[in-house]
C-alpha cells in the first residue's frame, strides 16, 4: 500500500520578545541606584552632583528631536483635519469634540498642579541656562516668522517650526494628489524620526540615573518625595478624569457604564500596560468598537483621528509635568504664562500619542517655546516619565473608545441594543478574528450589520 508522504507538523512560531520590557526595568533600576548614589554620595561637590551632566546629555538629545518630531506630527495632522472633512459631519463633529476635551484635560492638569504645587521647596537652580533676552511683543511676533523655510528646522526656535508646519499642511490639503503622496512621504519621515527617538529612549536609563542622583544629592528625601507626589498626583488626576468627567459624559449622552466598557476592553488595556503605548491596541479598538454596535464609517474616521487630537492623558502630563519643573526650579509661572502654555500644548500635543518618548519632546518643546530657562528641568522628571507613560497611554485609550460611542450616538450610527447585550456579555468577542493582527472587520461580518435598526427607538438602552 502506497504511503503517502505527511508534511511535519508546523511549530508555531517563537513570540519575539518585547525589548521594552527590558528598558522598562533598566529605567526602574537607574532610577533606585540614583537615588542611592545621590543619598550616599551627598552634596555639590560629591560624585552624585558630578553625574549630572549625564541627564544633560539626555535632555539634549530629546531637544535634538523637538523640531522633526512637531513638524511631522502638525503637518500629518492637519492632513487627518482634510481627511476627515471628507466624511462629513462625522469628522466634524469628532475634531470639535476632541478639541474641546483635551483643552478641558489641559485646563485639569494646570488647575490639579497649581493646588498640590508639586516640585515646592527643591529649588533647582543650578539645572537652568542663561535665557534669551526678552523681548517686547512686536519682536516676539517678527521671530516666529523664519528666514528661511529650511532654517525653522534647524534654528531651534520652536514657534518657528510650528508656523512653517501648519503653512505646509495647509498647502498639502490644497495639492490634491500631490499632496496625498506628499503626505505619505512625510509619514514615512515621522516614522523615521520616530524610530530616532525609540533608539534615544534607550538612553533614559543612563540619563535617569544621572538627573536623579544630582537632584538626590542636592536635595535628599526631598526630591525623591516630591517626585512621588507627582506621579500620584498624575495617577489619581488621571481615574478621575476617566471615572468623573468620561464617565459621566458616557451616561449622559449613551446611557453606559464607563466601567462595563473599560472590562470590556480589559485585554487592551494589558496590552497599553505591557508597551506604554496606546498605539498597539489600535486594530483591536477599532475591531471592538465595530463590534460593539458603531458603524464601520464612524469607527473608521473616529479612531484613527482620535489617536491624533484626543491625548487627554498627554494633556493632563503636558500641564502637570511643565508646573512641577518651573516650581523645582523656583521660577513658577504666572497665570498668563500658563495659558500661553496651555494653548501652545493644544496644538502641539496632536500626535503624541503611539511612541514612548514622544510625550517628553512635546513638554521640551514646550518648555521651550515659552521658558526655555526650564528646558533643562526636563532631566528631572526622565526617571519617572516611563512611569506615567501608562496612565497616559490609558487615559489617551479611554478617551478614545468613548468618544467613539458618543460620536456613535450623536450621528445615530450605533446600535444600542446590540451595545447592551456586548456588554452584559451576551455577545462575547470572538478573539479569533485578531490573529496575525488583522481582520477587524470579519467580527462585525459575522454577527450582522452593525449599523443601527431603523425600527429602534431614540431613547439609549442604560448598561
Amino acid at each position: 500500500m502506497a504511503t503517502v508522504p505527511v508534511a511535519p507538523a508546523e511549530t508555531p512560531a517563537k513570540k519575539k520578545a518585547d525589548r521594552t520590557h527590558w528598558l522598562y526595568i533598566a529605567v526602574i533600576v537607574a532610577v533606585v541606584l540614583g537615588v542611592v548614589v545621590g543619598l550616599v554620595f551627598p552634596g555639590k561637590d560629591g560624585l552624585a552632583a558630578n553625574l549630572k551632566p549625564l541627564g544633560d546629555v539626555f535632555v539634549n538629545l530629546i531637544k535634538m528631536m523637538i523640531a522633526p518630531v512637531i513638524f511631522c506630527t502638525i503637518v500629518l495632522g492637519i492632513g487627518s483635519i482634510a481627511k476627515a472633512r471628507t466624511v462629513g459631519k462625522v469628522g466634524g463633529l469628532a475634531l470639535a469634540y476632541f478639541m474641546v476635551m483635551s483643552t478641558f484635560a489641559l485646563g485639569i492638569g494646570l488647575v490639579v498642579g497649581n493646588i498640590i504645587h508639586p516640585g515646592a521647596g527643591l529649588n533647582l537652580k543650578d539645572a537652568t541656562y542663561k535665557a534669551p533676552e526678552s523681548t517686547d511683543t512686536t519682536n516676539f511676533l517678527l521671530g516666529i516668522v523664519p528666514n528661511t523655510l529650511v532654517s525653522a528646522l534647524t534654528s531651534g526656535q520652536v514657534l518657528q517650526t510650528l508656523f512653517v508646519a501648519l503653512l505646509v499642511g495647509f498647502a498639502l490639503q490644497r495639492m490634491g494628489k500631490t499632496g496625498a503622496l506628499l503626505l505619505d512621504l512625510i509619514r514615512q519621515a515621522q516614522a523615521l524620526v520616530f524610530r530616532i527617538l525609540v533608539m534615544i529612549m534607550w538612553i533614559a536609563p543612563i540619563g535617569a540615573f544621572g538627573a536623579i542622583a544630582a537632584v538626590v544629592g542636592s536635595t535628599g528625601w526631598k526630591a525623591v518625595l516630591s517626585l512621588l507626589t507627582l506621579m500620584v498626583a498624575f495617577y489619581i488626576t488621571c481615574i478621575l478624569f476617566i471615572v468623573v468627567v468620561l464617565g459621566t459624559l458616557l451616561r449622559a449622552v449613551a446611557g453606559v457604564n464607563i466601567f462595563k466598557l473599560m472590562k470590556y476592553l480589559g485585554r487592551e488595556y494589558l496590552i497599553i500596560v505591557s508597551t506604554s503605548s496606546s498605539e498597539a491596541a489600535l486594530p483591536r479598538l477599532i475591531a471592538k468598537m465595530e463590534h460593539l454596535g458603531v458603524s464601520k464609517p464612524v469607527v473608521g474616521v473616529t479612531v484613527p483621528t482620535g489617536y491624533s487630537f484626543n491625548l487627554d492623558g498627554t494633556a493632563i502630563y503636558l500641564t502637570m509635568a511643565s508646573l512641577f519643573i518651573a516650581t523645582a526650579m523656583g521660577q513658577p509661572m504666572n497665570l498668563g504664562e500658563q495659558i500661553a502654555l496651555l494653548v501652545f500644548m493644544v496644538i502641539a500635543s496632536k500626535g503624541a500619542a503611539g511612541v514612548s518618548g514622544a510625550g517628553l519632546a512635546t513638554l521640551a518643546g514646550g518648555l521651550q517655546s515659552h521658558a526655555p530657562q526650564l528646558v533643562g528641568g526636563v532631566s528631572f522628571i526622565v526617571g519617572i516619565d516611563r512611569f506615567m507613560s501608562e496612565a497616559r497611554a490609558l487615559t489617551n485609550f479611554t478617551g478614545n473608545a468613548v468618544a467613539t460611542v458618543l460620536m456613535g450616538v450623536w450621528t445615530r450610527e450605533i446600535d444600542r441594543y446590540r451595545v447592551g447585550e456586548v456588554l452584559s456579555g451576551q455577545r462575547p468577542f470572538d478573539e479569533a478574528t485578531m490573529l496575525a493582527g488583522h481582520g477587524h472587520g470579519a467580527q462585525a461580518a459575522d454577527d450582522g450589520d452593525t449599523a443601527p435598526r431603523a425600527s429602534q427607538p431614540a431613547e439609549p438602552v442604560s448598561v
